[in-house]
């Protein structure tokens, strides 16, 4: 054997140390160094000395994990602090499940990845306890693509090439024209629990977007997009863009009762313009797409109402008056 031969075995299993007690190890599951020597063995066919595995460990803590040791617990070994805590995991697993743009097979990739950086206990507490079948997940595979090649194309300012599907009435996506986008991309933004590319065309500079789930077949082309004035920030463009709905942008003051507080301030943020009306009401005062801005008087009819403008307030009652009517037929 090499001088160096011996170091080096040392720092492989200085690694397979780390799975095995990242994999076997938490604050419940501690093991001893006979456990960790047997696994090793079982897991990697590394057969090491007991001083080879505190060796093993003085190099895992010199690297920065932490780890618990029988001088310590009166136990025996395990791994202290891992990427992810418990708490950290269920948020990030939670979100990955319940994000609908997201297929059931990535996220279900996802989720085994950062399951993989806790015990294998705590990994079986999350998988039997937190996940009922999500049927409003798209059946789109490709947005992680979609994603990496979008970025890739507003980092180089390149146009990309894509095919915009949409349901048909047997439920699956086909295509929504024959031919493909061509667009420069400008921004991706998550909003209304999905995720959106900001876009301008080769011949305008007025922003639209796309959901990324909706996206197929991309690829970059090989032109490069139209430099953007300052003013143009497709960031504001989406704050301004209620329920993502395109179209024209109103400046719009509503009047709302009290009960309906918490829920606009989860769709308008804390820094929405609020002022008091009496003991019961409020004024609120935003800017947003006028599609948008209908969408949100129609859910809450029985405790909003449309202020300002007066043309947009005529044109929602009308619309009231035209609902009310099919169903006197």
């Amino acid at each position: 054997m090499k001088p160096g031969d011996n170091m080096a075995e040392k720092k492989h299993s200085a690694f397979a140390v780390l799975d095995i007690l990242t994999a076997y190890s938490d604050e419940d599951h501690i093991l001893t160094a006979k456990e960790i020597m047997r696994l090793l063995e079982a897991q990697y066919g590394l057969k090491i000395e007991r001083r080879t595995l505190y060796s093993n460990l003085d190099i895992l803590e010199q690297s920065g994990f932490k780890v618990s040791r029988y001088e310590d617990n009166g136990k025996g070994y395990f791994l202290e602090e891992k990427q992810f805590d418990k708490g950290e995991i269920l948020l990030l697993c939670n979100a990955l499940h319940a994000s609908h743009f997201i297929s059931s097979k990535q996220s279900g990739e996802l989720i085994r990845k950062l399951l993989k950086t806790q015990s294998k206990y705590e990994a079986k507490e999350f998988q039997g306890n937190i996940y009922l079948p999500n049927s409003w997940k798209t059946s789109n595979s490709e947005l992680m693509y979609n994603i990496r090649l979008a970025s890739e194309a507003i980092r180089d300012h390149k146009k990309i090439r894509f095919t915009y599907m949409r349901y048909d009435r047997t439920k699956k996506l086909v295509p929504r024209r024959k031919e493909p986008y061509i667009v420069e991309p400008r921004g991706i933004v998550y909003a209304d629990s999905r995720a959106y590319l900001i876009v301008t065309q080769s011949k305008y500079y007025d922003f639209v977007h796309y959901r990324l789930d909706r996206i197929s077949r991309a690829s970059l082309v090989e032109e490069t997009s139209k430099e953007l004035p300052a003013k143009c920030d497709p960031y504001e463009y989406a704050r301004n863009k209620l329920f993502m709905y395109a179209g024209e942008t109103v400046s719009v003051k509503f009047l709302c009762h009290e009960r309906i507080m918490d829920q606009m301030i989860d769709i308008f943020g804390s820094d929405v313009f609020i002022s008091p009306q009496d003991g019961e009401h409020f004024v609120l005062s935003v800017t947003a797409g006028k599609q948008g801005v209908i969408f949100l008087a129609q859910q809450f009819l029985d405790s909003m109402e449309i202020l300002e403008p007066e043309s947009l307030r005529k044109e929602f009652a009308e619309e009231l008056e035209k609902v009310l009517a099919s169903y006197k037929k």
